[in-house]
This record gives structure tokens, C-alpha cells and sequence, in this order.
């Protein structure tokens, strides 16, 4: 590892304490002054005062909200997230096991996002307003434009209802099909670990349409982007001379390529990173179970701890996301490292 790395490290790492502990705050005091009132959603509507005033006092919710934020930040501190109070089970758990379900998706839906986005928006800054940059900047138009879960229904209602080519929307495999044995958490992983041909195929059909729905709500904006950053590499003073210089057509894409990279990896960190709150839409829509329905479901209840460990998942995330972008981009861009 060189110095430039390990000064970069260390400093993300002092970064990411002061980061951690103002989303804590922020959250800790966004889910208190909602008009949401978990304790009478969970004494019920025929509870007394009395029994209101019991189960308030069991959460804790009838100490000052310094002394309960202290309590919470000194839990967190040692891995307990608490309790849903919806369930009574370990926040940490669920999250852990929603993890790889989210991320399976999130995955393969930006990966083929980038894999289709960024190839044809580069393709169409070679010809601005040509046919085909005026077909890919109306399909952007058309993703932009999309809501995500009008998307996830639409599919559901075509691929399903209509033609009958989609299974069920009832989650990560058919009914009728046992899950392979828990390693990674991804159905498919652990079917093709299991040699479960069953699995396999109900968990890959089970993926296509949710899959589709976030690689169409991700291509868009990468495709934006790709166009325009390539636009500006194009009219740069080096591509400039590499054309007059009488540079092949094949070697000037490469350049465009090569100095397109680094800016298009940050974009699409960024995009991932933005995709798990709307992927919770098309996880409610397809049953999916994964951390985003989790959360957006903790909302919608007022589970207060599972929203906070929810959010805090997602913090995490992110960042971890930044940092390997960060090292992805000094590794590419010498340049950096001296930044």
C-alpha cells in the first residue's frame, strides 16, 4: 500500500465517525417529531390512558430525548440496534438477512444499467443530434420520466396479466419451490451452490422483471451523462489534435473511453447509492422482502427503532460505496492521489 492510499484511508475513516453520528441525530430526531404515534398504534384504539402511559414507559419514550438518544448512540455503540417493536425482533438481524436481497437486486440492475447506459451514450455523443442520439435522448427522456412503482406495476400487469410470460409478483421463488440452503443470502448463488436446478430457475425468473424495472430507472440517467461527459472529452484540446494529428476513428474512441472512466465511476456510485431508496418501491411492489421494503414498511407502521437501523444500514452503505469509488478512482487517475 502506498502512503498516498493509507493517508487516503485514514483520512476517510476519521471522515466517517462525525458522518455516522449526525445521521444518528438527524434520524433519532426526524422519527419523534412526526405526527406518528407508535405507542397508541401499539396499545391499540380501546387502550386507556393508563395502559398507553405502561407501554411508553416500557419502550422508554417517557425520558427527556437527550437521555433516550444517550441510551441509543451507547446500544449502537456495542452492535444492538434494539428491538422491532412491531415484531420484537433484533433490528440488526433483520437488516443482516435483508442485505444480500437488496443487494442481488441493486446489483445486477445498475451493473446492466452501466453495461447498456453508458455504451450507447458515448456511441451517441459521436453523433450529436444524429438518428441514434435522438432515439437514446427520448428513450433517456422516457426513463426520467417513468415512476418507479407506475413502472413496477405496468410490468406486472403486462409481462403477467396480459401474456403470462412472468411468474407471480409473490416474492424470490414460486410457491411451489423450497429455498436452497442459506450461504451468501442470493437465491441464485446459493442454488448454484446447492445444484438445485428448481431453485435456479424460480429464483432467476422471480428476478427478471424487478431487475428490468431498475436497470430502465438507472440506464436513463447514466445515458445522460455518458453522452455529455463524452461530448466534452470530444471537444477537448488533446482529442482535437489526436483528430488533426490524423488519428484513427478506433484510437479516438479509446481516448474518449479511457477519460470518460473516471468521472462515469463517481456518476455511478452516486447512482447506486440513490437506487436503494427507489428500489424500495419495486421491492413493495414485487413482495421482494428485501432491506427497502423492510424499511419503507417500518415507516409506514412508525416502527421507530427499525426506521433508524434501517437508515443507519443505508448510511453505512453509502459510504462504503464512496470509499471503494475513491480508491477505484486513484487507481485509475494517478492524479488523484495527490488531491
Amino acid at each position: 500500500m502506498t502512503d498516498q492510499l493509507r493517508r487516503f484511508l485514514y483520512r476517510r475513516v476519521l471522515l466517517i465517525g462525525p458522518i455516522l453520528f449526525g445521521v444518528l441525530l438527524v434520524t433519532f430526531l426526524l422519527v419523534r417529531i412526526g405526527d406518528q404515534d407508535p405507542v397508541a398504534m401499539l396499545a391499540g384504539p380501546t387502550a386507556s390512558a393508563a395502559q398507553i402511559a405502561e407501554v411508553r414507559a416500557e419502550l422508554g419514550l417517557d425520558r427527556p430525548v437527550l437521555e433516550q438518544f444517550a441510551i441509543y448512540i451507547a446500544k449502537v455503540a456495542t452492535g444492538d440496534l434494539g428491538r422491532s417493536w412491531l415484531n420484537s425482533r433484533p433490528v440488526l438481524d433483520d437488516l443482516w438477512r435483508r442485505v444480500p436481497v437488496t443487494l442481488e437486486l441493486l446489483l445486477l440492475g445498475v451493473g446492466l444499467a452501466a453495461a447498456i447506459g453508458i455504451p450507447a451514450g458515448i456511441a451517441a455523443a459521436f453523433r450529436p443530434d444524429g438518428r441514434f442520439d435522438q432515439i437514446s435522448r427520448l428513450v433517456s427522456l422516457l426513463g426520467f420520466s417513468i415512476p418507479t412503482y407506475w413502472l413496477g406495476l405496468l410490468a406486472i400487469f403486462v409481462f403477467f396479466y396480459l401474456l403470462g410470460w412472468a411468474p407471480p409478483p409473490m416474492g424470490r421463488l414460486s410457491l411451489m419451490i423450497d429455498a436452497p440452503p442459506h450461504v451468501t443470502g442470493s437465491y441464485v448463488i446459493d442454488a448454484l451452490l446447492a445444484a438445485d436446478p428448481d431453485a435456479l430457475g424460480s429464483a432467476v425468473a422471480q428476478l427478471v422483471l424487478p431487475v428490468a424495472c431498475i436497470t430502465i430507472i438507472a440506464a436513463a440517467p447514466m445515458l445522460k451523462q455518458a453522452r455529455a461527459i463524452a461530448i466534452d472529452v470530444l471537444a477537448s484540446d488533446y482529442v482535437r489534435y489526436a483528430r488533426a494529428s490524423g488519428l484513427p476513428a478506433r484510437d479516438i474512441r479509446a481516448i474518449v473511453r479511457r477519460n470518460s472512466a473516471v468521472p462515469l465511476l463517481t456518476f455511478a456510485g452516486t447512482e447506486l447509492t440513490g437506487l436503494v431508496g427507489t428500489s424500495s418501491l419495486i421491492e413493495l411492489v414485487f413482495a421482494w422482502g428485501g432491506m427497502g421494503q423492510y424499511g419503507l414498511s417500518a415507516i409506514l407502521e412508525g416502527d421507530f427503532t427499525a426506521v433508524q437501523g434501517y437508515v443507519l444500514f443505508v448510511a453505512c452503505f453509502s459510504l462504503l460505496v464512496f470509499v471503494v469509488v475513491d480508491l477505484l478512482v486513484m487507481l485509475l487517475e494517478p492524479r488523484a492521489q495527490t488531491a
